[in-house]
């Protein structure tokens, strides 16, 4: 199978078409058929958790030096461009999604780099249609951008000036609410993106270049949302620094997972594996969209960037799966895997398992062609659009499909506190 792009932006269309081919056909063509050892799976997983956090690392800095030049010579062109390196960015980023919900160390960390939705009024300025207030967020439109100072319900916020550590100590999940996302990036997404105000219509944020203008600034205070920009992504940067450290042998989450033995390591693996595809991906980021009909609820909301972001999150399932992850280098990351053990030991459950790999890539391939071919996925929850949902449908029965295999894998291999989380959009899986 090969992934279709038809051209959209040169840059961007491109190398994401070259990097879903590649990726694609090594998964099809090389997988390990060596009756692999739980111990050796388990470090193959931890390998490909080493190099997929280095490269989101790597691209987060590619990210950084584009936002850079963006401050320092305002356009169109270095906005773009910004723009671009943000997309790059979320590739290898998507594709760790699968070490969370099992991995302790991640599961603290992750809400610092992904969280979503936000509340962007906390950030900067937003549309009237936003609306004043929220009767769970007192900070709903704080626009610490415009306000040094902000007072609200008896909590002061004291910014005079933006800084890493006040997005990360002060502004982040602000007064216990969730939506008050400071940081990552969905935060930078915003700011370089802006609102999405085309509802279940075409187009996505259209924020002018001029906002980071200090010469021809729009929208006022152009030198703090600079500042602001600045800081969301030299956070990022360093929050994945940490991340990167943590796997090396003898890092957290390395250290966590290898004393968990060999059941526990294959309990974990399959835990994220699991988790991600139902709950998370069929549950909160693609089904319970469609039953609002709301782009809010939209992954990627103001780049309309989620068909890819669904589609690599898939992508890490099977990389897990089958120990093996192409960097963005081109080279192949590969090991001992759980498709091999299966495979040996228990053909009925591989082939299962492998089937409905396959069809949950078919499908989300769709979702991808549909968001590359003029509609992306908060045009396919629009009332009334029967293809869009057709195509939002079978990427969730693929990947409810996906984990009751995982669930007969989790079984056949009598592993045990195996918790695969769900979601209340969803009918449960046994």
């Amino acid at each position: 199978m090969t992934s279709h792009q038809p051209g959209k932006s040169a840059g961007n269309s491109c190398s994401q078409y070259l990097l879903a081919v590649a990726v694609l056909v090594v998964s099809a063509c090389t997988s390990n058929d060596v009756p692999d050892a739980p111990g050796s799976i388990i470090e193959t997983y931890a390998e490909i958790a080493s190099a997929g956090y280095e490269d989101s690392l790597l691209t987060a800095r590619q990210l950084m030096a584009a936002t850079d030049a963006l401050l320092a010579d305002p356009s169109e062109t270095t906005l773009d461009a910004a723009r671009l390196a943000w997309k790059q960015a979320r590739i290898p980023y998507q594709q760790t999604e699968v070490f969370r919900f099992g991995n302790r160390v991640v599961d603290e960390w992750e809400g610092r780099v992904n969280a979503w939705p936000l509340d962007e009024g906390l950030i900067d300025y937003v549309a009237p249609a936003y609306g004043d207030e929220s009767d769970n967020n007192y900070f709903y439109t704080a626009n610490v951008i415009a306000n040094p100072l902000i007072d609200i319900a008896g909590i002061s916020v004291d910014a005079p000036e933006i800084t890493p550590q006040l997005l990360a100590e002060t502004l982040h999940e602000l007064d216990g609410v969730d939506a008050n996302v400071a940081t990552g990036y969905h935060a930078i997404e915003f700011l370089l993106w802006g609102q999405d105000l085309n509802g279940t219509g075409p187009g996505a944020g259209n924020r002018p270049w001029t906002d980071y203008s200090l010469e021809k600034c729009s929208n006022g205070n152009c030198d703090r949302r600079r500042d602001y920009l600045a800081s969301a992504v030299t956070l990022l940067v360093a929050d994945l620094d940490e991340m990167v450290l943590n796997w090396e042998p003898g890092g957290a989450a390395y250290r966590d997972l290898m004393a968990r033995g060999e059941a526990g390591g294959l309990a974990t693996i399959l835990t994220g594996m699991g988790s991600l595809a139902y709950g998370e991906l069929a549950g909160e980021r693609v089904r319970l969209g469609l039953l609002l009909h709301d782009p809010e609820e939209e992954h990627d909301c103001f780049s309309d960037n989620t068909h890819w972001s669904h589609y690599y999150d898939a992508l890490g399932i099977s990389n897990v799966f089958r120990g093996q992850y192409t960097r963005i280098n081109g080279e192949l990351v590969s090991g001992p895997s759980l498709e091999g053990l299966l495979r040996t030991r228990h053909p009925a459950e591989h082939a299962e398992l492998n089937a409905r790999m396959e069809e949950t890539a078919l499908a989300m391939q769709a979702l991808v062609d549909a968001g590359e071919g003029g509609q992306p996925y908060d045009m396919l929850i629009a009332t009334g659009n029967a293809e869009g949902e057709a195509i939002i449908n079978r990427v969730v029965a693929a990947l409810m499909e996906e984990t009751r295999s995982i669930e007969k894998v989790i079984n056949v291999l009598g592993l045990q506190n195996v918790s695969i989380e769900g979601s209340s959009s969803l009918p449960a899986i046994q």
